[in-house]
């Protein structure tokens, strides 16, 4: 049931990948600001006279820190554009959730636990109803493919030690799924600590 080497290498790239983008913003302003202010500089240098202090600062340092603020107004103007005119970001979330899997066919844990409490309570409300039934055995179908995921995994061992109680078998999952999953999360750290 646990993810093979090729999953836990594509997570552990995807992981790295995830902690660069988290600077990237900031990183790229700091760039995009002394580049073009570097750039700009030889050409208005003129207009500031070295030799000229104002409130007793160099002017060559005004108006680089000029030439700076102008460049990051200007990134923050485009981004009120974007934002309040474009709306593409709009769009870039559509997107977002089409491709992430947890929006689409795959369940978080929390989901498939709601789920499968929904699908027996409808089950035990109506136990005569064909169509009911049929759904309920759909949506168990679709929650037997649960216990698989790491993500399932992750939740039982993290509940398991949080609550000082182990995670029930759920009767709506497949017997053992939960054990099943502890193992196999056991399994993954042992072989990661290995590693």
């Amino acid at each position: 049931m646990g993810a093979g080497p090729a999953e836990v290498g594509k997570k552990w790239f995807m992981r790295q990948y995830w902690r660069l983008q988290q600077s990237q913003s900031l990183i790229s302003m700091g760039f995009w600001c002394v580049t073009l202010t570097l750039l700009i500089w030889p050409y208005v240098a003129w207009r500031f006279d070295a030799n000229t202090e104002w409130l007793g600062i160099p002017a060559t340092y005004v108006g680089l820190v000029s030439i700076a603020l102008m460049v990051l107004i200007t990134v923050l103007l485009i981004g009120y554009i974007y934002d309040q005119f474009l709306s593409l970001w709009k769009e870039h979330q559509n997107v977002i959730i089409e491709r992430n899997p947890f929006a689409t066919y795959l369940l978080t844990p929390r989901d498939a636990i709601i789920i499968g409490h929904l699908s027996t309570m409808m089950r035990n409300m109506h136990p005569d109803d064909e169509r009911v039934r049929a759904q309920s055995e759909w949506m168990e179908r679709w929650l037997a493919s649960m216990p698989e995921l790491e993500v399932f995994e992750r939740m039982v061992t993290e509940l398991d030690e949080r609550l000082g109680v182990p995670v029930p078998e759920f009767t709506f999952l497949p017997d053992g799924a939960v054990e099943a999953a502890r193992q196999s999360a056991a399994s993954r750290s042992n072989s990661e600590e290995g590693a």
